[in-house]
């Protein structure tokens, strides 16, 4: 009852969904609860952070695929690794993948609990050593697992590449050389689907509380985030 509980006080909407539209729009309480109420569709389990549409626009699966971000400043086109990752191994993974990153990074926590404000904040963390950053996040796994108010990224400008567990939940890699990434997916299970279909992708909920909006603040201290990006 836990992300129940979470909706009905602090969740919102999101998704590219035209006003009046939404599948949530006419459910009664007891349709909405039992629909929240599911965490696993087949073998993939979700986090507490977010929940798809009541019709099931995108059904929630594992597995990756190859992409491309669009930088307009650079006018260059960065290759993307996405996947879904099954909620049980799912920090694990995304351990791993920070790997290849290099001894010392960068950290980037993307924060929307302030509801006052539109999108996010960005905090930004300049030369941690890899061993530090990884004792302190193993302490808020459950923050950054759960919450869908909360992303982190961690990076090596030098290389360049970043690797980012974002709001929805999802692991994205940017940047060239992939391989390093797409081989702890395979190691982990989590096959290549080139047209599989993510959350993000059509409408959905996520979900935050007062207790993770506190757990942040911590995370944030921890990692001597002061000011915003």
């Amino acid at each position: 009852m836990g992300f129940l509980k979470k909706f009905f006080r602090n969740v919102f909407r999101d998704g590219t969904v035209p006003a009046g539209t939404s599948s949530f729009e006419h459910l009664s309480e007891e349709e909405l609860e039992a629909h929240l109420g599911v965490a696993r569709y087949g073998s993939f389990a979700l986090t507490d952070a977010v929940r798809p549409s009541y019709d099931l626009q995108v059904v929630p699966c594992q597995g990756y695929r190859h992409d491309s971000y669009r930088d307009e400043e650079s006018r260059a086109n960065i290759p993307v690794l996405m996947g879904a990752v099954s909620s049980e191994q799912l920090f694990e993974v995304f351990m791993e993948m920070i790997d290849p990153l290099g001894t010392v990074v960068d950290v980037v926590l993307e924060t929307s609990h302030n509801r006052e404000q539109s999108g996010h904040t960005d905090l930004y963390r300049e030369h941690i050593d890899m061993p530090v950053l990884k004792s302190i996040l193993w302490e808020f796994e459950d923050l950054l697992t759960n919450d869908g108010c909360v992303g982190i990224a961690v990076l090596n400008p030098g290389i360049p590449q970043e690797v980012q567990l974002d709001e929805h939940k999802l692991l994205i890699v940017y940047g060239e050389n992939q391989s390093p990434y797409a081989d702890v997916f395979t190691d982990r299970g989590v096959d290549l689907d080139e047209q599989i279909k993510f959350l993000t992708e059509a409408e959905h909920v996520h979900s935050s509380s007062d207790q993770y909006a506190q757990q942040f603040d911590e995370l944030k201290t921890r990692l001597g985030m002061d000011c915003g990006y």
